[in-house]
């Protein structure tokens, strides 16, 4: 399966990875392979906003293409979305101050899904957690779309926020069991049962999709099997899966120019990851060349978005294209960042050749596909463009 292709997502969608909470990776066994990638995409597009705002939203086709599912199959979704709102999750953990804290929510308190958008919460104390940052594991996106187990992708999730120490530790069965969706079900009772159809199928799976190698080893009492643990390694091959969680990049002098002009940190790492260091280094300098300018971190946004080089020539705001122009930008800013995803994804997936790569070069301010953006926005918004002279330039 394809990786998700980053240049048509935006904001926290184009990010590689997301963080989870052990405790939401402790409880959510039972959930399908689907269940598990939307509630791990769910949480990626809402983290930056945790404890911020109570609702989040994502195009639903957006959210179909990054867990790898057919958009069209809307009945499986809502069925999906269904089983995170009655899955519970549960914790059981210590508190700042040291104190045992035991605490259960629905995964989602509640999804909808209307004209294309899903929109869904986290409960209050969910959420708390979810945003704790001591607490996380590091997800791949890209890693979890090649599962077509869920077994196999709990078993990755609950492994791989061990693989700094080697290993999991020791797991009683019956933890175990739970971990992986099959705590109620008497044949999995039995180890030999449990190891042929659950462990020996998962480790596989896992040595062979992901960024980890992984062995289980267990331990009996008497001639029963009590507790199992797995060693965890590195999986050289596709160690190119692995997400670089800033570190690297916080280390150089164009994010350290970037963190200088008010840029967040986490707007830094993403421009430094979509368009590398060197264009990031000459829009800061064309930046700095401009003179007089108020908002440097508004300025270099602009630049980086609509490519501004040297010798640009801004076009006149008088002219009927320069309405045009504005009119545009207005348009796509009043859509959700989701829906914006979307419909950029939408349009390009119209073009080829030269006007496929000048609308990636440009966006929206693409000279060459004019016509035809002007043409897609009236189409989204009848007469948009009424008093702006939408017609061919």
């Amino acid at each position: 399966m394809s990786d998700i292709p980053r240049d048509i997502l935006t904001g926290a969608l184009r990010r590689s990875s997301v963080k989870k909470h052990v405790a939401a990776i402790h409880v959510s066994g039972r959930l399908t392979l689907l269940q598990r990638k939307l509630s791990n995409v769910l949480l990626l597009n809402a983290y930056d906003l945790l404890g911020q705002q109570q609702t989040f939203q994502i195009d639903a086709k957006t959210l179909a293409m990054m867990v790898g599912y057919n958009s069209n199959d809307t009945d499986t979704l809502k069925q999906s979305l269904r089983g995170l709102a009655e899955t519970v999750a549960e914790w059981d953990m210590l508190d700042d101050n040291g104190r045992q804290e035991w605490g259960v929510s629905a995964l989602l308190s509640f999804a909808t899904l209307k004209e294309g958008v899903c929109t869904y919460a986290y409960s209050p104390a969910l959420a708390e957690k979810l945003r704790d940052p001591k607490v996380f594991a590091l997800i791949n996106l890209n890693i979890q779309r090649r599962f077509t187990s869920g077994h196999a992708l709990a078993l990755y999730e609950n492994c791989y926020r061990f693989v700094r120490t080697g290993s999991t530790g020791w797991w009683p069965l019956d933890t175990f069991r739970r971990l992986m969706g099959v705590a109620d079900s008497t044949y999995y009772e039995i180890y030999k049962h449990l190891n042929a159809k659950i462990i020996k199928p998962a480790v596989a799976e896992v040595n062979a999709t992901s960024n980890i190698v992984i062995r289980a080893e267990t331990r009996k009492r008497g001639r029963s099997v009590t507790d199992i643990r797995f060693l965890i390694e590195k999986n050289p091959q596709l160690a190119i899966l692995d997400l670089d969680d800033g570190a690297g990049l916080r280390k150089g002098p164009i994010y350290a120019r970037l963190i200088e002009i008010g840029i967040s940190d986490r707007l830094a790492r993403q421009w430094l990851s979509e368009h590398g260091e060197d264009e990031v280094e000459r829009k800061l300098d064309y930046v700095a060349g401009q003179g007089g300018v108020r908002n440097a971190a508004r300025y270099l946004a602009a630049a980086l978005r609509d490519d501004y080089q040297e010798t640009a020539t801004p076009v006149a705001p008088s002219s009927e294209r320069g309405a045009r122009l504005g009119r545009i930008r207005d348009l796509v800013a009043a859509r959700t960042p989701t829906q914006r995803d979307a419909d950029k994804r939408l349009f390009q997936s119209r073009l080829s050749g030269p006007k496929r790569d000048d609308f990636e070069r440009h966006g929206w301010m693409s000279a060459l596909n004019h016509a035809e953006i002007c043409a897609f926005w009236n189409d989204i918004v009848p007469d948009a463009f009424d008093g702006h002279d939408a017609a061919a330039p």
